[in-house]
């Protein structure tokens, strides 16, 4: 399992023109699945990302202390098989990411782990089409790749 991590301001989904989820403050996560990843990997993941301190602690001033469940922040799941792409030539192939009808349900299953072990109403993840991102404004290069 591959996460690509990154601090927003926000972010927001859309499908069909609708906005169908949307994040303020916190972090949006490409997940993308492997053609052998098992529950173990999802809760790795999960334990990683929810524990990961990338935030400043503003009473401390300490940069990065905080995590994102410690500020109560949001985080934005989204499904991003081309995480396992691997070009031949000049074209992709994405054979080592988990066929698509298994990676849903890993990918709704890795959801539900995300909103157990922090909250239902922080943590949004569907399939989505089109992607809006606002990187926050410091240390706006900042993106985190989590390999498992």
């Amino acid at each position: 399992m591959r996460a690509v991590v990154q601090r927003v301001l926000s972010a927001s989904v859309e499908v069909e023109g609708l906005v169908v989820s949307a994040i303020g403050p916190g972090l949006l996560v490409l997940v993308g699945v492997h053609e052998a990843d098992t529950d173990s990997d999802a809760d790795y993941i999960c334990r990683k990302v929810l524990n990961m301190r990338l935030f400043p602690n503003e009473k401390t001033g300490k940069a990065w202390d905080q995590s994102v469940v410690q500020r109560k922040f949001d985080v934005l799941l989204v499904s991003q098989f081309t995480l396992y792409g691997i070009l031949k030539g000049n074209k992709p192939d994405f054979h080592v990411a988990m066929p698509p009808a298994k990676a849903k349900l890993f990918y709704a299953t890795l959801v539900e782990k995300f909103q157990k072990l922090y909250s239902t109403d922080a943590v949004k993840g569907n399939i989505y089409l089109h992607l809006f991102v606002q990187n926050a404004a410091i240390h706006p290069e900042f993106t985190k790749l989590v390999f498992l």
